[in-house]
């Protein structure tokens, strides 16, 4: 580790990789943000609250709805704490991101907390009150569920994640090896090992302090 004129250690600065990385994440996270909270304004401003629109037969549809629990409205009526939680998950993914070593993640996670965002702005500035406002939906699939662009950014996210985890690859970038350690742990195991100050000479190796 550098260290100053007095022998302070100094902190290394994040690498080029992971501040691309980084970079990649946030600007996926004001895409998703940007494009949910104009498609939110297009729909208030050209559907009619309860109609329905049809694109697809009853496959696809528009149809305005005002959402004030979670998808498939589970939770209606807890705004409050769909809040704190969606809080709390963008707080998560702010501290996990100064980890972030993997391109997929960092997409999976831009996604995620775009489409978070998205829905606490909701949630926090419309009617009918600051950190109770009703979610704007207004993308019909079936006769079962109506989303918004923030929904299909967290799903698309939550597909992401779980592929990445199945196929063992770590928010560091690192990969399950097959002995059960990440390759991440192997490598640095095999540098330490390098970087060990070797035995002075004239010291006897383990072998010929067993023969």
């Amino acid at each position: 580790m550098p260290t100053t004129s007095d022998d302070r250690p100094v902190a290394p600065s994040a690498s080029p990789r992971r501040r691309r990385l980084l970079i990649l994440l946030f600007s996926i996270t004001v895409v998703v943000l940007v494009l949910d909270q104009l498609s939110k304004v297009w729909a208030l401003d050209n559907l009619e609250s309860g109609v329905r629109r049809v694109l697809v037969g009853d496959l696809l549809g528009l149809q305005l709805v005002f959402n004030s629990g979670a998808a498939l409205s589970i939770a209606t009526g807890m705004t409050w704490l769909l809040t704190i939680v969606a809080v709390a998950v963008i707080v998560f993914i702010v501290r996990a991101s100064r980890r972030i070593g993997s391109r997929g993640w960092a997409v999976a996670l831009g996604l995620l907390l775009g489409g978070a965002l998205g829905n606490l702005m909701d949630r926090l500035f419309r009617e009918p009150g600051f950190g109770r406002g009703h979610v704007v939906d207004f993308i019909a699939y079936w006769n079962v569920f109506v989303g918004n662009v923030a929904d299909i950014a967290i799903v698309v996210a939550a597909v992401m994640i779980v592929f990445l985890a199945a196929t063992g690859v770590h928010i560091d970038g690192s990969r399950e090896g097959r002995d059960g350690r990440g390759e991440g742990e192997a490598i640095q195991g095999a540098t330490d090992a390098d970087d060990a100050d070797p035995a002075p000479e004239g010291t006897p190796d383990a072998s010929e302090r067993n023969a």
